[in-house]
């Protein structure tokens, strides 16, 4: 409530279009602009935490696996993200858990500094890393630190359907596993076998391994998801043994291309300033850092919500390292995953 009453305060201290007074009224009403107010938040580690939110009344739900690109206000800047949603189908609320990494604003924001009460913009559900039919055949679910949140959400809706599952999982230690006691549970009733990698007293996993862990894993649909080089590391095994239809992956975040541009100044016409830009520092980034207002999304480049025109110049894409360059006419591009290639012009 609290959170509630100082988001009304600040809002009436700004200018209000019409219809946001009904916003300000009743901010999860059909119609309006996605939200969801915070009921809870339940701390899993020492650096991850449950948040429980009360989505709008537009929000349609969501299939297992899925997750939500969710929005706050960090310093001045509207930031997205996007969470696994770890709740049961049909359930009133979601759930989200979120581990706050080492200079990660939104994360950090949301683990250390969220109150009860607090709105956060949401989309709706999205993404297609699930467990298909879950009666069809062994799985195993492969995953690293918070690479378990998808993992969760499938567990919580279909353990019950899973007639062999093993969970390959690593984490420095047992505290820093997020619901380490639930699941834990459900190895103790039978219904999940569990295989824990402590990584700050053990060798790091190494796909090698897995002849010894599981060993039929050959025969399973495997579900990874984790940092980049896991994923990265489980593409060219399961290839390499010619199993790539058997294996699917969730990234959070685009892989980000070797090759680096050369940087350079990035002009914005319509503020009259310029920036000098790394080869590997997005456009929207380097945009905040000068303190000029960018449009933004998911800051993945999916939603496409951060688009501006390319005047002149070339930019590179951080994802593939494909090059884009604007001579006659302007060309949109994300700046969420562009970076300048030489000096540049934005229309913006």
């Amino acid at each position: 409530m609290v959170g509630g009453l100082r988001w009304l305060a600040e809002s009436l201290a700004t200018p209000l279009a019409p219809g946001d007074f009904w916003d300000l009224i009743d901010p999860l009403r059909p119609g309006a602009e996605l939200r969801g107010r915070i009921l809870a938040i339940r701390a899993e580690t020492p650096d991850a935490a449950t948040l429980e939110i009360q989505p709008g009344r537009d929000w349609l739900g969501h299939r297992p696996g899925q997750y939500v690109r969710l929005g706050v206000d960090v310093d001045g800047v509207r930031q997205h993200r996007a969470y696994s949603i770890t709740s049961p189908v049909g359930a009133p609320t979601l759930t989200i858990t979120v581990k706050a990494i080492p200079d990660g604003a939104v994360s950090n924001h949301l683990v250390r500094h969220a109150r009860v009460g607090e709105l956060v913009r949401l989309s709706q559900a999205t993404g297609d890393f699930s467990l298909g039919d879950p009666t069809s055949g062994p799985v195993l679910f492969l995953t690293a630190g918070s690479g378990i949140t998808p993992i969760l959400g499938m567990l919580r809706n279909h353990l019950d359907e899973l007639t062999d599952a093993v969970l390959l999982h690593s984490a420095p230690r047992p505290l820093d596993v997020i619901a380490r006691d639930e699941l834990e549970g459900y190895a103790a009733a039978g219904r999940l076998r569990l295989r824990w990698r402590h990584t700050a007293t053990e060798p790091m996993l190494q796909l090698g391994e897995l002849d010894a862990l599981v060993p039929d894993w050959r025969d399973r649909r495997v579900l990874a998801c984790g940092p980049i080089g896991l994923l990265d590391a489980c593409e060219a095994h399961w290839a390499e043994h010619a199993l790539g239809d058997r294996l699917h992956t969730e990234r959070f975040r685009p892989a980000p291309f070797a090759a680096i541009g050369a940087g350079g100044t990035v002009s914005f016409a319509a503020s009259g300033r310029s920036v000098a830009a790394e080869g590997s520092q997005p456009l929207l980034d380097a945009g905040e850092a000068a303190g000029i207002p960018m449009p933004s999304g998911c800051r993945m480049g999916i939603c496409r919500g951060c688009l501006v025109p390319l005047r002149r110049g070339a930019v590179r894409d951080l994802r593939n390292g494909v090059l884009t360059t604007a001579d006659e006419d302007p060309i949109h591009i994300q700046t969420c995953v562009s970076a300048a290639a030489g000096d540049c012009e934005l229309d913006h």
